[in-house]
């Protein structure tokens, strides 16, 4: 169990090093060259400002010897150019990784101390983290992959029947691995546009397992594992054997998933959603099950800062 009032959630210079031991654990590197020639510089005093009369001071600092570039750690990260200290960072990433439904920006605000506005681009720089960049096939080797569709939410402006009016969702889950994958889906579900998603994302020496929806039966064929399915029209959910043919797996993350959307965040824009989606593939993605603690799955989040500027602009300013 993580303690919350540890230093690296309480102090900004315990959670620099805290970071600074994640990102660089051979040393600091420079997100601009890459170099690995670099020395620390003392403490840095700015310019003075209305806020810090006599200057804010930067520390962490370090100097690449190759570039002559000065950067910390959060330099080339979703933290970057934050005035939120670095401790409120660490606490708001290891409350949201632990949430199994997630938490809301509301109770990030009532929590860290910090403005709604605040709050919610955090949560959303957060998500970004979590954003898987695995795009390796999942499956192989005849590993079982199950596949359903899902609707949630609302399409801004459609007038079509209610099924039609809401966002679509495919996701998938590695029997094997535990990992999941989930898509927002534009469009309509049929056997070129499902069968796209499935040719890229999953072997072809998979076994794929599915309900009984036509727009799976043509796509299914180009898997050698086989393609399975359980038809719940009729009340068939499992098909007992050596290897159960069901889709129960995907039907609990997607039980997770809509208690979070519906029972924490209540509200979610299309515009957002495949950032949600990422937040729930990674927690389920690294959960207890698989041996991973609140602990680990925090620093794997964190690990995942790198490379992904985020600014309030990109994510828009109507919040979800």
């Amino acid at each position: 169990m993580t303690n919350l009032t540890a230093p690296r959630f309480t102090d900004a210079d315990a959670a620099r090093e805290h970071l600074e031991a994640l990102r660089w654990p051979q040393g600091p590197v420079c997100p601009r060259c890459g170099s690995v020639d670099a020395k620390r510089l003392p403490d840095q005093r700015g310019k003075p400002s209305k806020r810090h009369p006599e200057g804010a001071v930067r520390k962490g600092v370090i100097q690449c010897n190759g570039c002559r570039q000065q950067f910390t750690v959060t330099v080339g990260t979703v933290f970057e150019d934050s005035k939120v200290p670095l401790n409120k960072w660490l606490l708001a990433n290891h409350l949201m990784v632990a949430s199994k439904k997630g938490i809301s920006a509301h109770q990030l605000h009532r929590m860290l101390g910090v403005t709604y506005k605040t709050a919610w681009f955090m949560a959303h720089r957060i998500r970004e983290a979590m954003t898987s960049t695995d795009d390796t096939p999942m499956g192989g080797n005849g590993g079982d992959v199950e596949v359903d569709e899902t609707y949630i939410g609302r399409v801004p402006g459609a007038s079509r029947t209610p099924i039609h009016n809401m966002n679509k969702v495919i996701s998938l889950v590695d029997r094997t691995t535990g990992r999941a994958t989930s898509v927002v889906f534009t469009g309509h579900f049929t056997a070129d546009t499902v069968g796209a998603i499935l040719n890229d994302r999953v072997a072809t020496d998979t076994r794929l397992l599915t309900d009984e929806a036509r727009f799976y039966k043509l796509p299914g064929k180009a898997f050698t594992g086989g393609h399975e399915t359980v038809n719940h029209r009729v009340g068939e959910y499992v098909r007992k054997g050596d290897r159960a043919i069901h889709t129960n797996t995907i039907e609990g993350f997607f039980g997770i998933f809509k208690r979070g959307m519906r029972g924490i965040y209540q509200h979610c824009g299309s515009q957002h959603l495949q950032r949600y989606l990422a937040e729930f593939d990674f927690r389920y993605s690294n959960r207890v099950a698989l041996g991973i603690n609140d602990e680990q799955r925090a620093d794997l989040s964190l690990k995942g800062i790198a490379g992904k500027r985020l600014t309030y602009r990109r994510i828009g300013a109507v919040a979800a």
